[in-house]
């Protein structure tokens, strides 16, 4: 694996706090994983979970406060340390290795979850990084992934029409755009077929603002938050819909 391509936020940690964590999106996005995770959240055991790129660790805090055993890595040393840091101002207690996901895998143990959340599209490789980490899901064990929908980067590139529809026909809008746009971003039933071939049944299938990302500032500003939020909630987790979002969100069970 060619882990010194794969993006380190060092530079950008605040920017990406402003962009993506401290806005109405974030919260959002934080709102459905909690749903879709809340099953391994009230396990009466404790979990084994590991954190494959864990950024500011939102999630791993949240199970951590239940008492399951948490173990983070980050290539981003700021983050890492952010993380580190907030586990240490809310009394927890985990694992902490400055280390790239996909080179820290052969020294760990299988978990009972293992969460790969936003780190996927940011990757030089990421079927095959994938693959060294989804390895550490044990049998029956699940991997809760998190990734930069192709899908939806098409369809708006696409409604700004103009230069932009030359980029989509021969494939050289990636790695295009506003620096925290993803270089390789995933189609969604690409993702699926991978993980099903090697041994994953799909449990959770969550779209992650499907309507928010398509609407332009004028049209947000005068839509009330409320009811364009109880509209995402509807269609999010629908066939069709949920292929569509910014983000999609799969929990899938290790069978094999």
């Amino acid at each position: 694996m060619k882990s010194k391509q794969d993006r380190n936020f060092d530079t950008l940690i605040h920017k990406f706090e402003q962009k993506i964590y401290d806005t109405a999106k974030g919260e959002w996005r934080l709102k459905l994983l909690k749903e879709d995770l809340a099953d391994f959240y009230q396990a009466a055991e404790r979990l084994t979970i590991w954190d494959a790129g864990c950024g500011f660790a939102q999630i791993s805090q949240w199970l951590a406060e239940q008492g399951h055993q948490l173990t983070l890595c980050d290539v981003s040393e700021k983050m890492l340390a952010r993380a580190e840091s907030e586990f240490a101002n809310a009394g927890l207690i985990a694992e902490f290795h400055h280390q790239a996901a996909q080179n820290l895998a052969p020294t760990l143990p299988q978990f009972d979850l293992v969460l790969c959340h936003a780190v996927l599209e940011w990757l030089a490789e990421p079927l095959p990084t994938l693959q060294v980490i989804a390895d550490r899901v044990k049998v029956g064990g699940h991997l809760s992934l998190l990734f930069y929908n192709r899908n939806a980067m098409v369809y708006t590139n696409a409604l700004k029409g103009g230069w932009r529809l030359e980029q989509l026909l021969n494939n050289s809008y990636l790695g295009k755009g506003a620096k925290l746009t993803p270089p390789n971003p995933q189609y969604p039933h690409e993702v699926v077929d991978f993980l099903e071939r090697q041994g994953f049944e799909i449990t959770t299938h969550t779209g992650i603002r499907v309507f928010n990302d398509y609407m332009t500032k004028e049209r947000l500003d005068n839509s009330p938050s409320e009811q364009l939020f109880e509209l995402e909630y509807r269609h999010c987790r629908m066939p069709t819909y949920r292929d569509m979002g910014r983000y999609v969100h799969v929990v899938a069970r290790r069978t094999a």
